[in-house]
């Protein structure tokens, strides 16, 4: 099978906090991407086919009876040697990812450091709390097998989590989320001004924002706007806030915070947004963390997530086998929980009125003409969204990146 090629990582858009990237570590990024869309656009299909033509059959001729659950899929497929070839190389890309990413920084971190005090240096724009707890679901894994997640601290002033984060996401993603890593917000931003162009928030509050990455979209299209960007790890603030300001954006703070621990002014949001958050977050933190979000939001304000979409009844237990791989592989083990919760009736324990949520997708903003080709490439969930994007309250549908939310 013919396979074309993603972009390269030389046209990754720079600034003045760009990690120095030499000529054998892009040619190690190009490597990973590369095999990265190989393996989804390869390799992967393959599974489907040892599926319906050896694991199912297998099932039924031993058991009696056809696969029920996708949990069975799961027991059924760990056997098969293609299913284990395809998973172990797809872990190894994450790993390698990591500690390629974690290589480019490492080396040049005390340059990095220095040059985030100095955009950080005197900005109350900044807040880092030495005293914050990490909440226990993020302590219990290493994130995207990121070595530390997101919240450890190497060195005093690290920004090693932060600086990864942004230099590897090329080679997560295929370079298919813009040469700035910033498809996701700049999607959400034509969401909102396609859907409510006459929305016009004051306060914005962008929970888990992680180096803001997508953020800032938001930001720049509501210069008006006081925009807080809020994450538990220290690392990650301290790099997203000096990015922010080498990027000329003076309209955002960072604080240092557990979502659950939030000391913010109540009724004082127009806007909540949430950005692949919840499915790195414990049942118990989500209904607790949507109460407080509908506390701090004004009457009328709009709470808007960008998510994995739920199954629904018509999802094929392949499927759902196959969705669920990232919470067994890619150390996130509350992506699987996600996608057979009521995220509405969550909603509406937290005070939400049902009449006013809304869910569907929007097609990607990745800078057309040049990413555009590689929109969804190494997405399993496209044909999904397409298909079902919108199906409980059919709002809208679209493609790429799902969405709920509602109106306060």
């Amino acid at each position: 099978m013919a396979t074309s090629l993603p972009p390269t990582y030389d046209r990754t858009g720079q600034h003045p906090m760009s990690p120095d990237v030499d000529h054998d570590e892009t040619a190690r990024f190009n490597f990973l991407t590369n095999l990265n869309v190989h393996l989804n656009q390869n390799v992967f299909p393959g599974n489907r086919s040892a599926f319906e033509n050896r694991v199912s059959p297998k099932y039924e001729k031993e058991t009696g009876h056809a696969l029920k659950t996708r949990q069975q899929v799961r027991q059924a497929m760990l056997g098969d040697s293609y299913y284990q070839s395809w998973a172990a190389l797809r872990r190894n890309t994450m790993e390698q990812r990591q500690q390629a990413g974690r290589h480019v920084v490492l080396r040049q971190l005390d340059d990095l450091i220095g040059r985030a005090k100095q955009f950080n240096a005197g900005k109350d724009t900044l807040q880092i709390d030495p005293n914050a707890e990490v909440p226990r679901y993020l302590a219990a894994v290493d994130n995207h097998c990121m070595p530390g997640s997101y919240y450890t601290d190497v060195v005093e002033d690290d920004v090693l989590a932060g600086a990864n984060y942004e230099t590897g996401v090329f080679i997560t993603t295929a370079g298919s989320m813009s040469s700035k890593g910033d498809g996701g917000g700049r999607s959400i931003v034509n969401f909102v001004k396609e859907r409510f162009p006459d929305f016009s928030p004051k306060r914005i509050l962008d929970l888990g924002a992680g180096i803001g990455v997508n953020t800032l979209p938001i930001a720049q299209a509501f210069p008006d706007a006081e925009v807080v960007a809020v994450d538990a790890g220290a690392p990650m603030l301290r790099w997203g806030h000096a990015r922010a300001q080498a990027l000329g954006y003076e309209n955002v703070k960072f604080i240092h915070a557990d979502g659950d621990a939030l000391d913010l002014d109540p009724n004082s949001f127009d806007w909540v947004q949430t950005t692949m958050f919840w499915h790195e977050t414990s049942t118990a933190s989500i209904h607790s963390m949507m109460k407080k979000v509908f506390g701090l939001m004004t009457p009328g304000g709009l709470f808007l997530n960008v998510e994995q979409p739920n199954f629904t009844p018509e999802t094929p237990l392949y499927d759902q086998f196959t969705r669920d791989w990232d919470a067994w592989y890619n150390n996130e083990p509350f992506w699987s929980k996600l996608h057979v919760m009521d995220v509405f009736d969550v909603m509406a324990k937290a005070g939400f009125n049902s009449s006013k949520m809304f869910d569907g997708g929007t097609e990607a903003d990745i800078e057309q003409g040049q990413f555009q080709p590689w929109s969804s490439i190494i997405s399993r969930h496209k044909a999904e969204l397409k298909d079902d994007g919108g199906s409980k309250h059919n709002a809208y549908k679209g493609e790429r990146w799902y969405l709920f939310g509602g109106w306060k």
